[in-house]
């Protein structure tokens, strides 16, 4: 597995811009056979409640523009590094179009990463690299989806969970040493637990994946839908986690005590809370309620979770931070770094 450090880059601004629209799980009780207690059940124990979410011509890549035009200062990025699996075409990427609406010089990068709830991690970590090799001072990493119009509204196992978000992350060449430690990894065999059946060029749309169906536990959906195995992500999340945060410490020669704080994808509260009591981290260095506030955000749901619970903080003073995403692929990625005094750090309402 990879495993890294570098010393030349530091993060110096984050925005997230979430999805305009409200929909609360109250909203989908006819998906739980208008059980009022058995929807009060996972907002408490699962921690689903609201999620903030996008019309059907809201994009990721139109989130992730407004989160770079309201961070600022990309006039003289070397990068762009866009994140994303719900791009607004096959061809071409989302960042060569984010690079041409910010009118950016031809001297700018532009590479897309096609990952999902691990995928922040990733970019940091090129973004980190980019930096150390001395070829570029400033990149911009754009990191989001829009999850919410790849689900089937009658299939009540993802129906609820996913909010939309896009991301806007400066990392630049730090004036001092600055060190962080990552570590990615992938199990490729699950690849099936998380998926979209349909759409590619593996399995092309066509008027058969159109139809819907419904499984034993009354989930409607098609094969254009995506397609969550609930039990065997939670599986996944719980063992690899744990290791992954264990193994970062390990590396860094860190202990947990030195940690302000672990901010994890925001999957849901259970999942969350499940990891840091395997990890005996106190819960107020966890943070875990932007995904009730705003739904899973996927790639753009750690970002989401500094802007909406760390600002204060963020904006004030550098502390070590533990970062992990995990999900989709599967794959998960884990960075260590000392984060904060930031230039920039907030969270808005697309359009506001």
């Amino acid at each position: 597995m990879p495993l890294a450090k570098f010393n030349s880059s530091e993060i110096t601004a984050i925005h997230t811009t979430v999805g305009p629209n409200l929909r609360r799980i109250d909203d989908d009780i006819e998906n739980f056979g208008g059980n009022q207690a058995q929807v009060n059940r996972i907002k408490k124990v699962i921690g689903l409640n609201e999620r903030m979410v996008v019309d059907d011509s809201t994009t990721t890549l139109d989130l992730c523009e407004d989160a770079a035009h309201k961070i600022g200062g990309t006039a003289d990025l070397d990068a762009i590094l866009f994140v994303t699996q719900t791009p607004d075409h096959l061809q071409p990427g989302n960042a060569s179009i984010l690079h041409g609406r910010l009118g950016l010089p031809i001297s700018c990068a532009a590479i897309d990463i096609g990952l999902g709830c691990s995928g922040w991690v990733y970019g940091l970590y090129l973004a980190s690299l980019m930096i150390e090799s001395g070829g570029c001072k400033k990149i911009l990493l754009a990191a989001g989806d829009t999850m919410s119009r790849c689900v089937n509204p009658r299939d009540r196992s993802v129906a609820s969970l996913f909010g939309d978000a896009g991301s806007a992350t400066i990392i630049e060449k730090s004036a001092s040493e600055n060190s962080s430690w990552f570590s990615l990894c992938t199990d490729g065999s699950g690849w099936q637990n998380i998926r979209i059946p349909a759409g590619g060029f593996r399995q092309p749309r066509s008027k058969s994946t159109s139809l819907e169906e419904t499984d034993d536990d009354g989930n409607t959906r098609t094969a254009e839908d995506l397609l969550m195995n609930g039990a065997e992500v939670f599986n996944f999340s719980i063992k690899r986690e744990p290791e992954a945060i264990a193994q970062i410490l390990e590396f860094s020669n860190k202990s947990i005590d030195e940690v302000e704080a672990v901010v994890f994808h925001q999957a849901n509260r259970y999942i969350i809370s499940n990891i840091a009591r395997r990890l005996k981290i106190p819960p107020d260095k966890t943070p875990c309620g932007t995904v009730e506030k705003f739904g899973n955000q996927s790639s753009a749901s750690i970002p989401g979770a500094i802007c909406d619970e760390m600002a204060n903080v963020m904006l004030q003073r550098k502390q070590q931070c533990i970062f992990s995403g995990f999900g989709v692929g599967l794959s998960w990625g884990t960075a260590l770094t000392t984060i904060g005094d930031l230039n920039h750090c907030e969270l808005s309402t697309f359009n506001d």
